[in-house]
């Protein structure tokens, strides 16, 4: 190939990955089996009926084409993968296809993880793992992870330390994934420190994903966006110097006669309103007037200290979002994404993968899975190169969907059907309900 034509064939691959003739990161799940029973799993919903089931090789071995272009390979979904015991299978034969750039690893409870198996994974190739830890006391880490105490959590980083000087693999990243609730939050910054100082290189911090209704009780975050919280503090503070109590608000609006005080209060409002369309922020003025912002400001403390351990530490840390960002982005679908479930179904990201309820924006709200093929019958990069999907893909780029929950009809019926078929911007793709994308909630990708 001459030098001319290698250039040309460089320009012509499009600088969006979600736009490219093959993804650039696969998730991959190698089990829906786990040995766990953490409170805050969508497994533990009552109404999750999905069948469990493992991967097996001729599935995997259908995604091999694809294998060739990855940066990234994820080996997990909503089971523990130290189940499958093919797992060193799978990444030993990625591992010969995929770039030397590129890098595969996955989550996990380490509860299998014995010096042995540790040892095994690191010659097949693999490159980082992410060991799950939600509290750095007894009582807090047992009460979340049913069926796990720490010493497990201390025995898997120690067998993990060790196989890197038998494998002479000191590149190997080993990190932890740390869910935030309001019972566990204040342990974050000693949990993190007590992870680093036993080999633990990054760490994932993710807020909890409320399945069940009584979860909403744990969540440590607001579904109010950061603009929408800023303007309306602005406007408050201006409210407050001039004495006017914009918190009467919903007390007098539909007042028939109204005092000039009153008044006052409903024009100061109108003129938060008008401010926030001229800007594009979407105003849920009920919940902006009764949110707690001392709790608000407490997380934010947390999350201050932790990011001083880290820095003091040298870990690698990603923080959520204490609040929705106005401003989304799908990173799953930007970074050219997509998800496999253990009987080779394919899907566009997190959020679609499985079935489940969510009770993420403050009311439930059916999830169904978005399935695009199956590997077993197509081919990984027929699947990819669809119409449906790349449509689909295009779609979710524009951001062109509602903030369902900023809006003062929610929950509609729209999103509340069982069976999704629109959103109010006629969109077949349910992203408006979503808060992966506000930066809520993080996984490793």
């Amino acid at each position: 190939m001459s030098i001319q034509s290698s250039a040309a064939l460089q320009w012509d691959v499009p600088p969006v990955p979600a736009l490219r003739e093959y993804p650039s990161r696969l998730f991959v799940e190698t089990t829906s089996r786990c040995n766990l029973s953490c409170v805050m799993c969508m497994k533990q919903n009552p109404d999750h009926t999905a069948c469990d089931g493992d991967l097996d090789l001729q599935t995997f071995t259908a995604l091999e084409p694809a294998f060739h272009n990855l940066e990234a390979l994820v080996l997990n979904g909503v089971g523990e993968p130290l189940l499958n015991t093919r797992l060193e299978q799978f990444i030993g034969r990625a591992k010969k296809l995929m770039p030397t750039d590129s890098w595969i690893g996955f989550q996990t409870n380490g509860l299998l993880l014995t010096n042995m198996r540790a040892v095994t994974l690191l010659d097949a190739g693999l490159d980082r793992i992410c060991l799950s830890m939600d509290g750095v006391d007894a009582a807090t880490f047992g009460a979340i992870r049913a069926g796990s105490q720490l010493p497990d959590l201390e025995w898997a980083l120690k067998a993990l330390a060790s196989a890197k000087g038998v494998c002479s693999r000191p590149d190997l990243q080993i990190g932890v994934e740390y869910v935030v609730m309001r019972d566990n939050i204040e342990q974050l910054p000693a949990a993190l420190e007590w992870a680093a100082e036993r080999g633990a290189s990054f760490a994932i911090v993710s807020h909890l994903h409320p399945f069940d209704e009584p979860h909403l009780n744990q969540c440590a975050y607001d579904i109010c966006t950061d603009e929408a919280i800023q303007l309306f503090q602005t406007w408050k503070s201006k409210a407050d110097i001039v004495g006017v109590d914009i918190l009467r608000y919903f007390e007098i609006l539909w007042k028939y006669s109204k005092s000039p005080d009153e008044q006052r209060i409903v024009d100061f409002v109108e003129a938060i309103k008008s401010d926030a369309q001229d800007r594009g922020i979407v105003l849920d003025l009920k919940r902006l007037f009764n949110m707690d912002y001392t709790r608000l400001e407490e997380t934010l403390a947390v999350f201050d200290r932790a990011t001083e351990i880290a820095g003091r530490t040298g870990l690698d840390l990603r923080l959520p979002e204490i609040v929705r960002r106005e401003r989304r982005g799908c990173t799953f679908v930007e970074q050219g994404g997509a998800f496999i479930s253990w009987d080779g179904r394919m899907h566009p990201c997190y959020h679609l993968w499985h079935q489940c309820r969510s009770f993420a924006n403050g009311w439930l709200h059916p999830v169904q899975s978005r399935v695009f093929g199956s590997v077993a019958e197509s081919g990984v990069l027929e699947i990819w190169n669809s119409k449906e999907f790349r449509t689909y893909r295009e779609n979710v780029q524009r951001h062109d969907y509602p903030i369902c929950s900023s809006c003062n009809c929610s929950p509609c019926d729209l999103v509340q059907k069982d069976a999704f078929a629109q959103d109010c911007y006629a969109n077949a793709e349910p992203c408006g309900s979503c808060l992966w994308s506000s930066g809520v909630f993080r996984c490793l990708d």
